[in-house]
């Protein structure tokens, strides 16, 4: 489900929620209204993704991994073993998560079954992000990752937080792992 089938589907239900409460509501002016129950529905699907990320435990030993959310530092893409350099899942999604690390990309998928993609950071091609308005006002985005997979060319991570922040990571990511490797892309013209 998208973001905005979401927004429109947890609309609806306030709205069917306050004609079934029985307050009465014939003095507050439709427009009034109508702004309350928007922004009753962005803090709730905000706090609901916050909820989320959320351990389910409160124990230390429980805690989730923190993440590298900043610039990556040199030394990391230096030593011999992998490093995550950030792990994110689409927004409001349970079934999803993506993992970067210093040499590959792997996507997660699914809630009792899983099902794991990895690509490689030296067979990407390109790699872009996209927002779009409703994307920019609650700061997700989709990246787009070009690969040399004949079966399925083109990747989304869909949806992540701060995907500007997350296109640069990998974008650092690919030129180091390229750099490691001795590999280099030529355009055709």
């Amino acid at each position: 489900m998208s973001i905005n089938e979401t927004h429109a589907k947890i609309k609806a239900s306030v709205w069917q929620a306050i004609a079934q409460s029985g307050i009465d509501i014939s003095g507050i002016d439709k427009q009034t209204l109508t702004e309350l129950v928007e922004i009753i529905v962005d803090v709730s699907i905000a706090e609901i993704d916050a909820q989320i990320d959320k351990p389910l435990t409160t124990s230390d030993e429980g805690a989730a991994a923190e993440v590298i959310k900043t610039a990556v530092a040199k030394e990391i893409f230096e030593d011999d073993k992998e490093d995550i350099l950030w792990q994110g899942r689409p927004f409001l999604s349970l079934v999803e998560s993506y993992t970067i690390t210093d040499e590959r990309i792997r996507i997660v998928s699914g809630f009792f079954g899983k099902s794991t993609e990895n690509i490689e950071l030296v067979r990407i091609q390109d790699v872009d992000y996209r927002q779009t308005f409703s994307d920019r006002m609650i700061q997700v985005g989709d990246i787009i990752i070009k690969g040399h997979n004949a079966s399925r060319p083109y990747i989304s991570l869909r949806n992540v937080k701060d995907p500007e922040q997350v296109y640069e990571i990998l974008r650092r990511a690919i030129l180091h792992a390229r750099k490691r490797h001795g590999f280099t892309y030529r355009e055709e013209m």
